[in-house]
């Protein structure tokens, strides 16, 4: 039986050790890297600050499209309850965000690549304890990633394609929380990973015979995806919660391992809204290093907040949160600092998707990029939003430049409601404050019109 013995690295991994440091650049020496050529890069230097105030951001949206957003705005102002119940929304509201078929999804896909924009196609497929369904309905959702990967592939909605899954569609989350428990007692080295992927016949300590069969099959269904996605698709691994979260991060190194050797084709996701998050970065920084694989990251504030703090109040535990939205910040921006210098010493191993909303964060990355010296468009730094979501931001980045991508749900309405109504739920804070985007689209809508009127354009 290979050993399951974890080396020193991984186990600093799992760790979750305080590092205790203030966020701060990484000079070639500490990082091992020596720095790049500036004239290696290519990049434009904007005349003024961006300040996403421009409503002509939304100069190639056609009228319908400016009236849609703003029905959008005002139905966002409904309850949750009446959204989640289809008292506003129904299934046919719900259609206007997602769509089901090829077709379907093509024209609009190539619409959003004429404003400068990169689709990328979420599976919005999950699931969390209680809701499992059985090997075949894993099987299924493996046969809509491989579409997924199919479709970013074949089609010309963007030169760099991505798209997002999350392992609790292919593998049970009973089983990733027990994962994750044996984790903090039974350590296990990646490559004990790699060679189930590679369908030897392995066995997990802890688990029992059942569990582990399901886990070499959700194993096996990884591995077919990253087989299907390296050279031509970059997969992005959501974060979920935190009581999965050390299995979920593991399997993701393990697919790192053995399919970023060249390239960063399978990202991970971290959270920072944790307390954590700065500690998981560096070490997976260092278990990159040290396993030499190219590492990828999705830099997102967090998704599970109301829940996270619920049970850990239940169980007795302290918050994971960070206590204010200033302290999620500040470990937003030090965790994107961090990643900034490696990829400005170190571009052939490193990348990044800043995936926020925030405009200031957005502009501090912008800054720092033009400081480091990296390509706008070169794809180690990418911004990403969600679909609907920030348009003036995205718009106003990729007619600046940028590799701008939208997150783009894919599936039927049935499948995907559930992660639709969390995003909602998710994304109050960030409806609350739309006022903005709201008023430039109207402000945008009302100069349309007044130039029909008036017969100018």
């Amino acid at each position: 039986m290979a050993s399951v013995l974890m080396p020193h690295t991984l186990r600093c991994f799992l760790s979750l050790r305080v590092m205790g440091a203030p966020p701060r650049k990484l000079t070639s020496e500490r990082s091992g890297f020596a720095p790049i050529r500036s004239q290696n890069f290519r990049f434009p230097v904007p005349s003024a600050p961006l300040t996403f105030e421009d409503p002509q951001a939304f100069r190639e949206k056609s009228l319908w499209e400016l009236v849609r957003a703003l029905g959008v705005f005002r139905l966002c102002s409904f309850p949750l309850s009446c959204l989640l119940h289809g008292t506003v929304l129904g299934k046919r509201g719900f259609s206007m965000v997602l769509r089901e078929t090829e077709p379907e999804i093509d024209k609009s896909l190539r619409k959003m690549s004429s404003l400068g924009l990169r689709p990328m196609l979420a599976v919005p497929i999950e699931e969390d304890l209680g809701e499992s369904t059985g090997e075949q309905r894993y099987d299924d959702n493996l046969a809509s990633m491989l579409e997924c990967v199919r479709m970013s592939h074949s089609n010309s909605w963007s030169k760099d394609p991505m798209m997002q899954l999350k392992i609790t569609a292919l593998v049970s989350p009973e089983l990733c929380v027990k994962l994750t428990s044996l984790m903090k007692e039974q350590k296990y080295d990646l490559n004990f990973f790699v060679k189930a992927m590679d369908k030897e016949v392995v066995t997990f300590p802890g688990l029992s015979e059942s569990e582990n069969a399901h886990f070499l099959r959700g194993l096996c269904r990884l591995n077919q995806i990253g087989q299907a996605s390296i050279n031509k698709v970059r997969v992005l691994v959501d974060a979920e919660y935190t009581y999965m979260n050390t299995a979920l991060s593991v399997i993701t190194m393990a697919m790192m391992k053995k399919f970023n050797q060249e390239d960063a084709w399978i990202w991970n996701t971290y959270q920072c809204y944790l307390k954590e998050s700065r500690d998981l970065l560096l070490n997976a920084i260092r278990l990159s290093v040290d396993e030499s694989f190219c590492l990828g990251i999705k830099l997102v504030r967090g998704a599970y907040m109301d829940k996270e703090r619920k049970l850990a109040g239940k169980e007795g535990r302290d918050d994971p949160i960070h206590q204010s939205w200033a302290q999620t910040n500040e470990s937003y921006n030090g965790s994107l600092e961090i990643m900034l210098n490696l990829i400005s010493q170190n571009p052939d191993r490193y990348k990044i998707i800043v995936a926020t909303h925030n405009e200031e964060s957005v502009r501090r990355t912008i800054t720092q990029m033009d400081e480091l010296q990296i390509s706008r468009d070169g794809g180690l730094v990418c911004f990403g939003q969600l679909l609907g979501m920030c348009d003036h931001v995205s718009l106003t980045l990729a007619q600046q430049g940028f590799s701008v991508y939208k997150s783009v749900p894919y599936g039927s309405v049935d499948d995907t409601l559930p992660y639709l109504a969390r995003r909602a739920q998710e994304n109050r804070a960030v409806l609350q404050g739309i006022r903005k985007e709201r008023d430039l689209l109207r402000r945008e809508l009302w100069r349309r019109l007044q130039g029909k009127f008036s017969g100018s354009k």
